[in-house]
């Protein structure tokens, strides 16, 4: 063969990889949420779908453990994880008490290039707002479902999400295939956003820890710092904040709390303000139940006020 048909065959051939990466928008990998739990064959159903797209893909699960028709607490998982997989991740997410109704079947693309399929219904509340829409598109189900499912009507996530899910993180369709492209919004729940007000820190309760009944909220740790004018926490350890919990017009909990660095900064049974895992504050008893003692929920009603100042002062 002469140079010149090696050079144009390895031109053609680098022409073709460039056209595939090109067409390409998911990296292989599809991680699921839902409502589902594990007792039933719901999840390898959609786990068998994707994997019948293409064998190759990388399954994951976030969780499927999402409290029954609990939209914000799939909103929540969602947003909290999103980060921390790369760019071009497909996530499935299955909370869907609407199922069969007219609400949309949508993919989300966000600033942050993570696709999102789901319906939309709220569940895309905290990623739209945190990582942004780049762009959203309406699921063809002309298209875009699994054959032979269409007398199905409840099984969405199966039968529709899973599946274009799969193809599109196996590239099988760019995201311009899913189907018809929407206005840059979504459906959202309302909830308090993290805000200063004066002396006090204001935010909500997302979520809970579900192990330890820990208070988890929204209010990121360098507000703390912000308020108190302070460069480090070591200084802010064991100092009282005033700290009240509502829901609605109703108080739950109002009293001093300790900031501390960690749950040995209290006795046993005792409650403490510090920093989780996500870099936010939250609420803890030590080796007890905070949210079970005070009776507290997550969701988007709930508020939380952290104040610098002691009540009596």
């Amino acid at each position: 063969m002469s140079v010149h048909k090696i050079i144009s065959l390895i031109v053609v051939t680098l022409s073709l990889h460039v056209s595939q990466f090109a067409f390409a928008s998911g990296n292989g990998i599809v991680v699921f949420q839902s409502d589902f739990g594990l007792n039933d064959q719901a999840v390898s159903a959609m786990h068998g779908v994707a994997l019948g797209v293409d064998k190759n893909l990388k399954v994951e699960d976030l969780t499927h453990n999402i409290p029954a028709y609990n939209i914000w607490e799939g909103a929540y998982r969602l947003d909290a994880v999103a980060d921390f997989w790369p760019q071009h991740t497909v996530f499935v997410s299955v909370v869907d008490p609407g199922v069969g109704s007219d609400r949309k079947s949508v993919v989300l693309k966000t600033q942050s290039n993570h696709y999102f399929v789901t319906p939309d219904n709220g569940t895309l509340t905290l990623v739209a707002q945190r990582l942004g829409i780049a762009e959203i598109r309406e699921i063809d189900e002309k298209v875009n479902r699994l054959a032979g499912s269409e007398a199905s009507h409840t099984f969405h996530g199966r039968d529709v999400y899973a599946y274009t899910g799969a193809r599109l993180a196996a590239s099988a369709i760019n995201f311009e295939q899913v189907g018809p492209k929407l206005k840059p919004e979504v459906l959202s729940i309302p909830f308090e956003t993290p805000h200063i007000e004066g002396d006090t820190l204001v935010g909500g309760i997302p979520i809970l820890d579900p192990a330890y009944g820990n208070v988890w909220t929204n209010i990121p740790m360098s507000f703390l710092l912000s308020l108190t004018q302070s460069e480090h926490y070591a200084p802010l350890y064991s100092q009282n904040f005033t700290v009240k919990i509502s829901k609605g017009n109703k108080t739950v909990m109002s009293g001093p709390i300790s900031f501390e660095r960690s749950f040995a900064g209290v006795e046993e049974g005792q409650p403490l303000l510090y920093v989780n895992s996500l870099e936010n504050l939250a609420l803890a008893l030590n080796q007890a139940n905070f949210a079970a003692k005070f009776d507290i929920q997550a969701g988007g009603e709930w508020r939380i006020e952290i104040a610098r100042k002691m009540a009596s002062e």
